[in-house]
């Protein structure tokens, strides 16, 4: 209130305003008319007062807040599509294939190992195979003589026997090699005497990405429990966005997200909010979102900031107005509209939405394209002001 009576002052002194504004409508605020439905305050200025406000007058632009909800946001790697690689067993190094930032292919080897334990996995696992495949052929030799009664019954089922117990050892010998990491094809391959060591191991990529860590060097020894070479597919990334409570009543899985980059402030990146968090942070008291964004470039890189704008709503028709427009006149939000002749001016009451920056949704009182003052609007409410104390000593 202080800044509006020295606003009003200022406007006196300055020849905008009269201590009886005789320019207003009827010599009073007119508390009648209306626009769209709503109560509307009747203003007049003159030629001269006009050019001594820096008022300007537009069109109501179509939109909604929800193009333009901003929040604070993060990239990060999708875990889904990080592969952390190391060996199952404790290795040595014997070669590193691969590179930092050497893009690979699902399956694609690299590193090769070297472990003891493997080799003589694989070196029980011979032995098992051979044992089975011995009681195979014995039993089925007893099989035929049974049949032609050469044989004992007591000699067939002996033989039977021999041949599960080998099948039962050569079976876990192959499970214990695939709990390695070997798959069936890799186990059915491995011969004695070739010129590969039984203790050779071969390190390959679960997915198709780029080399993100490489923490290997040839003779070093690492165990099952470290994971030194990490793959990364930023084909797509996480965007997560740190939502206020005021969001929460708008924000939903699917709506659309574009983000911008410090880094990158010419380009925008797109996608969909797929997660949101159920609980505050307790120290911000934000609302972690999750959305899923493209990055097929690759210039998205984990841990960059910027600012996310999430589109709430599919629907902009509603007015958009600058916040600067909207004047709170007896306790009601409004905003004035040009009349039709030079100088005329009402406040017109409204409907806010949601707020964008700058810009308010305007739900009620206006409809876009239709014209209002755009800058200036407090001076004229200053102005409706004096006016209707001017009236009110009047009568």
């Amino acid at each position: 209130m202080r800044t509006e009576r020295h606003l009003i002052r200022a406007l006196i002194v300055a020849g905008i305003l009269t201590a009886n504004p005789a320019w207003a409508a009827d010599g009073h605020a007119d508390q009648k008319g209306g626009h769209s439905g709503g109560g509307a305050h009747k203003l007049h200025l003159s030629e001269k007062q006009r050019s001594r406000l820096d008022l300007e007058v537009a069109e109501a632009a179509a939109g909604s807040a929800a193009g333009t909800l901003r929040m604070p946001a993060t990239v990060r790697f999708d875990p889904d599509r990080v592969a952390k690689v190391g060996p199952r067993l404790r290795a040595k190094v014997v070669r590193v294939t691969k590179a930092l930032g050497t893009r690979v292919t699902q399956g694609e080897i690299v590193a090769v190992m070297d472990s003891v334990a493997l080799g003589k996995a694989k070196a029980r696992y011979l032995t098992a195979q051979a044992t089975f495949e011995t009681a195979r052929a014995d039993y089925r030799r007893q099989q035929e003589l049974a049949e032609k009664q050469i044989s004992s019954q007591a000699e067939l089922l002996d033989a039977r026997g021999r041949f599960r117990e080998a099948r039962a050892r050569r079976d876990a010998a192959v499970e214990e090699l695939r709990l390695y990491g070997l798959s069936r094809q890799q186990v059915q391959g491995i011969e004695a005497g070739s010129d590969r060591p039984l203790s050779r191991y071969r390190l390959t990529s679960p997915l198709a990405g780029v080399v993100q860590k490489r923490d290997l060097t040839p003779g070093q020894t690492v165990g099952p429990a470290e994971t030194p070479i990490h793959v990364v597919d930023t084909s797509k990334v996480w965007v997560m966005l740190e939502a206020y409570e005021r969001h929460i009543p708008v924000l939903a899985t699917g709506q659309k997200v574009r983000f911008r980059s410090r880094a990158l402030p010419e380009r925008r990146f797109t996608g969909t909010i797929d997660w949101i968090s159920r609980e505050l942070d307790a120290q911000t008291r934000t609302l972690r979102v999750r959305a899923v964004v493209a990055n097929t470039d690759g210039l998205l890189k984990a841990g960059m900031f910027g600012k996310a704008t999430v589109t709430t709503r599919a629907d902009g028709n509603v007015a958009m107005v600058p916040v600067d427009a909207v004047q709170t006149i007896k306790d009601r939000p409004m905003v004035f509209v040009p009349g039709k002749k030079a100088g005329h001016f009402r406040a017109v009451a409204v409907t806010l939405g949601q707020e964008a920056g700058k810009r308010v949704e305007v739900l009620k009182g206006l409809k876009p394209g239709d014209r209002l003052v755009v800058q200036g609007a407090f001076d004229l409410k200053a102005a409706l002001t004096a006016s209707g104390r001017s009236a009110a000593h009047g009568h």
